[in-house]
């Protein structure tokens, strides 16, 4: 294997894209950053990760132009925690191999060249199953859970990219795990990273 590489997974909610990440991860023996990027932001700009949590990978509203923090930054609190994450995953990939859960990644490497971009997706009745069973969500309102965190994931890609969230082009490899699960989708992506990277 190379000395460093870098492995993004965009995915769509219920996909099983994090858990995968975090196979990968223990397969390799790389770390792999999802919420974690939020304790480390929180943590070099001396705020509470809670602080950043209702900003993450939502989409920016007219009315966050109202929510900055005047003493810091004239900028709305989902720009600072782009710029702070955009800036920190690109720290993290020059320094070690790792992984990087959504966070428009792809795009914040995209000038890399160890860089694997995947997009995990699946039929919308499967990651509404996985959305109950593997987060809690209650059946009632999965439904709407769904549709909900696609769209702010969706709608946050396009602002900060300008890319179509999901397009293949912007992607190595594209995987549908409600038609190969879990299990084979993670042993394709450690197939092609042993073939890139040896």
């Amino acid at each position: 294997m190379k000395d460093k590489f870098v492995i993004t997974i965009g995915r769509e909610y219920g996909s099983g894209g994090g858990e995968i990440g975090r196979r990968l991860s223990k397969y390799f023996g790389i770390e792999c950053y999802d919420k974690e990027l939020l304790t480390l932001v929180a943590k070099e700009s001396g705020y509470c990760k809670e602080y950043f949590e209702k900003y993450d990978e939502k989409p920016l509203k007219v009315l966050s132009y109202f929510g900055f923090d005047s003493c810091t930054n004239s900028l709305p609190i989902n720009h600072q925690l782009f710029l702070k994450q955009f800036n920190l995953m690109q720290k993290l990939a020059q320094k070690q191999s790792c992984i990087f859960i959504g966070r428009a990644a792809n795009y914040a490497l995209r000038d890399f060249d160890n860089v694997v971009n995947i997009f995990v997706h699946g039929d919308f009745e499967f990651r509404r199953q996985r959305a109950i069973h593997e987060h809690g969500i209650k059946a009632e309102v999965s439904k709407n859970v769904v549709k909900k965190i696609d769209k702010e994931r969706a709608s946050y890609y396009k602002y900060y990219t300008d890319y179509t969230w999901g397009d293949s082009k912007h992607y190595h490899i594209c995987l549908d795990t409600s038609f190969m699960g879990i299990d084979e989708a993670t042993r394709i992506i450690i197939d092609f990273v042993e073939k890139k990277f040896k």
